[in-house]
């Protein structure tokens, strides 16, 4: 559907039967994160039942998940049947925050140029096959989505994530495209390996990415990468605008500029 944010990867029974054997894969843990991982925008309350459904995990092992993550005050049920997960998970996220010096600098970096510029900035990393917002500042609804720190989207058709996907060596970025499944979110995504090959390589010459309504009809977005001091990009600056408003012209000579001094500040602070 059109516009529906991707979720986050549920591991599965059968995902996590690959660490069978290895005697420091703590199997109870990965159960536990895995219940977790599976409570999303779209199922936010979900029984026993459901959860063993979407995990691939016994209903016996899922209460046990359940029962733990109770007691330590990461989830519960009013009604004793529907659980969902509880505030303290929040501070799981704001530790992550709080001690990663590229979300944490990249933060007030964003609400500065939004304050200037009135427009919606993010900052990105490349988990597996898709971006992982870290930072953002909004100030419009752009998506049909509720974009927000932790919220994962599709590398292939966000200009975060052709710019993180062109920065990887020549045999990854291969890796990629021969399992990546080109789902056409609207008429304009490109799904067809050899052109987003093509695309991929102007990224990586030009030092950014456009995309224009491939993921969601009516929203542009342009992306510039974020390097360490070894030279590898870690992260990735973007603007996000309204199609009806903005021209692919005036990204480029407007904000493009903008794009790069931020990224070229939150560089400094990984030195």
């Amino acid at each position: 559907m059109p516009g529906t944010l991707v979720a986050e990867e549920v591991k599965t029974a059968a995902h996590l039967g690959q660490y069978a054997g290895d005697p420091n894969f703590m199997t109870s843990l990965a159960r536990g994160l895995s219940v977790l991982e599976a409570f999303a925008q779209e199922s936010p309350q979900m029984t026993i039942s459901q959860l063993s459904n979407k995990t691939g995990l016994s209903r016996a092992a899922v209460r046990r998940c359940l029962y733990t993550l109770s007691r330590l005050g990461y989830a519960g049920a009013e009604d004793g049947q529907r659980y969902s997960l509880r505030p303290k998970m929040l501070t799981l996220s704001h530790t992550y925050t709080v001690s990663n010096t590229l979300s944490s600098a990249a933060q007030p970096i964003l609400e500065r140029m939004s304050a200037q510029l009135n427009e919606s900035f993010s900052v990105a990393t490349l988990d597996g096959d898709e971006i992982v917002y870290i930072a953002r500042s909004q100030v419009s609804r752009l998506m049909s989505v509720d974009l927000h720190v932790g919220s994962r989207l599709p590398a292939y058709c966000t200009s975060m994530g052709r710019v993180l996907i062109a920065s990887q060596p020549p045999d990854e970025v291969e890796r990629y495209l021969s399992r990546v499944d080109l789902k056409p979110f609207t008429g304009k995504t490109v799904n067809n390996v050899d052109k987003l090959r093509s695309m991929l390589r102007n990224v990586r010459r030009n030092g950014y990415a456009m995309c224009d309504q491939e993921f969601e009809v009516g929203l542009r977005s342009i992306a510039v990468p974020v390097y360490a001091p070894s030279g590898k990009v870690i992260a990735t600056v973007n603007l996000s605008g309204n199609a009806q408003r903005m021209a692919l012209l005036d990204m480029q000579t407007q904000f493009l500029p903008h794009l790069r001094a931020a990224a070229n500040e939150l560089s400094v602070f990984l030195r």
